[in-house]
C-alpha cells in the first residue's frame, strides 16, 4: 500500500496501536503454567475489545488469534494445550485489521528464569530491527534491508533465517513489495517510495539459517537445537524518518 493522505496514516496508526497494545497485554499476563491457548485467547479478547479482527484468521483461516512460537519454533506457532515453562523463549506475533487497514508486529522475549545468551539474542535482534528502520526513507534501495540485517547479524555472532522475509502491508496482510529479503541481493533494484507501507522483521538465530515446517502445517521451526528471535514493526516510508505505526 502507498498512503494517499492523512486519513490513511491515521487508519494505519490506529490499528498499529491496537496491535502493539495487544502484544503488551499478552506479555504482561503471561506466566509459567499457562497454556499457549490461554495466552492466545487473551490476545483475541483484547483485539475484539477494540473492534479489530485477527488478520491471519481472516486472510488464511489460521487456527488462532495470534501466532505464539516457543523455543525452537520460529514463526506461525499455533496455540494449544502446551504449557509455558520458566525460561522459555517466546515469540508473540500479532497482525490485525480495523476499518480496512492492517498492521503486523512481533516481539521475542524470555520467561524468567532469564538466560544471558537468550536475553542478548532478543535485545540484539530488536536493535537490528531499529537500525534497519532508521536507515529507510524515500529513494533508498529495498535491498538495504537485507544488507543491514546480514551485516548486523554477522557482527553480533548470529545467523540470519533466510526463508522468512519482510513484506508490504496496509490494505491487506501481505502486499507488494513482496519478498523483502533479510540478506543482501544485488539484483534487487526496487526502491522505497514515500508513503510505502512495509514491515521490517529480522529473524536472528544462534545457529540455523532456515526454518522447516511441522506436523500442524503452520508452525515453522529450526532444524536443530538453536534459538531464534524476531522483532517486527510496520512502518510508513517518508522522506525523513519512517513512521512506526505499531507503537502504543
Amino acid at each position: 500500500m502507498t498512503v494517499g493522505g492523512k486519513e490513511d496514516i491515521e487508519g494505519l496508526k490506529e490499528i498499529g496501536k491496537i496491535v502493539a497494545l495487544t502484544i503488551s497485554e499478552m506479555k504482561n499476563q503471561i506466566r509459567a503454567g499457562m497454556t499457549t491457548k490461554e495466552l492466545d485467547e487473551i490476545g483475541g479478547r483484547f483485539l475484539r475489545r477494540y473492534g479489530a479482527t485477527s488478520a491471519p484468521k481472516i486472510t488464511y483461516n489460521f487456527p488462532g488469534n495470534t501466532c505464539i512460537s516457543i523455543n525452537h519454533e520460529v514463526a506461525h506457532g499455533v496455540s494449544g494445550n502446551r504449557k509455558i515453562k520458566e525460561g522459555d523463549l517466546i515469540n508473540i506475533d500479532v497482525s490485525a485489521e480495523l476499518n480496512g487497514y492492517f498492521a503486523d508486529s512481533g516481539h521475542s522475549f524470555q520467561i524468567p528464569l532469564y538466560t544471558p545468551s537468550i536475553t542478548r539474542l532478543c535485545q540484539y535482534t530488536h536493535a537490528t530491527m531499529m537500525r534497519v528502520i532508521s536507515s529507510l526513507k524515500h529513494g533508498v534501495r529495498l535491498n538495504e534491508v537485507g544488507r543491514i540485517i546480514q551485516n548486523k547479524a554477522r557482527k553480533g555472532g548470529y545467523k540470519v533465517i533466510t526463508n522468512l522475509c519482510s513484506h508490504g502491508i496496509g490494505r491487506s496482510l501481505h502486499e507488494t513489495p513482496e519478498n523483502i529479503l533479510p540478506i543482501y541481493d544485488k539484483h534487487d533494484k526496487r526502491v522505497l517510495k514515500e508513503g510505502m507501507v512495509i514491515t521490517v522483521e529480522p529473524f536472528l538465530s544462534t545457529g540455523a539459517e532456515y526454518t522447516v515446517g511441522s506436523r500442524d502445517g503452520w508452525t515453522l521451526c529450526v532444524p536443530d537445537n538453536s534459538f531464534c528471535a524476531q522483532h517486527e514493526h510496520t512502518i510508513i516510508v517518508t522522506r525523513d524518518q519512517p513512521i512506526i505505526t505499531t507503537v502504543a
